[in-house]
């Protein structure tokens, strides 16, 4: 098996931890424990709780509080169409794993998270790519879907909210996908890690798991829910696809920490409170991003219609990734190149950490830009 370095999770590893300015954070801004603990209300018996949890397996698929808390994310779900992993990055590994066999035929809309097409592509699956548009807002044309699925066609691998794009597929529009998934019986995943802070609303799009009989949700904590240190993660789809997923993950990770699953109980438990915070910060922040974007003229983008990513179009010549070292090295403002997603003369944006960074960075920003304009 051989497989493409993960361009996007390299640059942010060779980077992330350097910069002065982390403008390629793709997480709400972090909660600590201690703010955690006092979003609950009840930080000394939480902490009892803690005291008395034994350091052992626990229950592997996740345990019943936690299973129970996840499907009540969604509309018809119950605990046993859940099974916790290793974040959504294990999470979509494993259905990956699972699912996909040499010559399977799947369908990867992009840009996306590289996993959904370099995972199958490994495998010896045939990856067909369906290319999002920048003059069609960045959603997906269905229309060329549905030529690209056959009736050989495995699964159909997406994400919604789209990273790095922030666009939205709508209620309508996933289910058209799962019509055209199901003419093919072919699985549909849905990558829905950042699903939670819909710019409007309460911040909830409708899941693919309850639209479709053979649809399948992974999430996580860490980017609505702002917890990414906790890793954890998880998949929800039809009865027995947990089980059956559970044969690969046996082989790699078995469970997740019991402290882990402990504290996603008490975030879950307390979902509105941090969900509310999710919110202000991201509603907040992207007006910041909206109001520079409006005032420069050598930057453009689609606005977000959900998650915590834009992706910025920059007028000059220079690539995406000398374009971002150049930027780090004058100003140590972090982006991240969209040439790591297959589009040049981009970059991502994360805009949903730290509000005072994001106006300080966006301000450094321009005046690279306009050192750069000059002649």
């Amino acid at each position: 098996m051989k497989i493409h370095e993960f361009e996007v999770e390299r640059w942010m590893n060779d980077f992330e931890e350097t910069c002065r300015y982390n403008l390629a954070e793709t997480c709400v801004r972090s909660l600590t424990t201690g703010e955690l603990l006092d979003l609950s209300g009840r930080r000394d018996e939480i902490l009892a709780e803690l005291a008395a949890t034994p350091l052992t397996y626990g229950p592997i698929p996740g345990s019943p509080r936690l299973r129970a808390l996840v499907a009540g994310l969604y509309a018809a779900q119950g605990p046993d169409n859940v099974l916790i992993t290793h974040g959504a990055i294990g999470a979509n590994a494993l259905v990956h794993t699972a699912l996909v066999e040499p010559g399977d035929h799947v369908v990867a809309v992009v840009p996306t998270y590289q996993q959904h097409y370099s995972l199958p592509d490994s495998y010896g699956a045939r990856v067909d790519r369906l290319p999002l548009r920048e003059e069609h807002g960045w959603l997906p044309d269905l229309a060329a879907l549905d030529r690209l699925v056959t009736p050989d066609t495995r699964l159909i691998a997406l994400n919604n909210p789209n990273n790095p794009t922030g666009a939205l597929i709508d209620e309508a529009g996933l289910t058209r996908i799962a019509e055209i998934a199901r003419r093919a019986g072919a699985w549909v995943l849905c990558d829905e890690v950042y699903r939670g802070v819909d710019q409007h609303g309460d911040g909830f799009t409708a899941s693919i798991a309850d639209l479709y009989e053979r649809g399948i949700s992974t999430g996580s904590m860490s980017k609505p829910f702002s917890l990414a240190g906790l890793r954890l993660g998880w998949i929800v789809g039809p009865t027995g696809l947990p089980a059956d997923v559970a044969t690969y993950r046996d082989y790699t990770t078995i469970s997740v920490g019991r402290v882990d699953d402990l504290l996603a109980c008490v975030a879950l438990e307390n979902k509105d409170a941090i969900l509310a915070r999710s919110h202000r910060i991201t509603r907040t922040n992207l007006a910041v991003l909206d109001t520079w974007v409006a005032g420069r003229d050598d930057i453009r983008y689609v606005r977000p219609a959900s998650g915590t990513t834009a992706l910025l179009r920059y007028d000059s010549p220079i690539g995406s990734y000398e374009f971002c070292t150049r930027l780090l090295e004058r100003t140590g403002v972090l982006f991240t190149p969209g040439a790591a997603f297959g589009i040049e003369h981009t970059v991502r944006i994360g805009f949903a950490d730290d509000t005072e960074a994001l106006r300080t960075g966006l301000h450094l920003v321009g005046a690279f830009l306009d050192h750069l304009a000059r002649p």
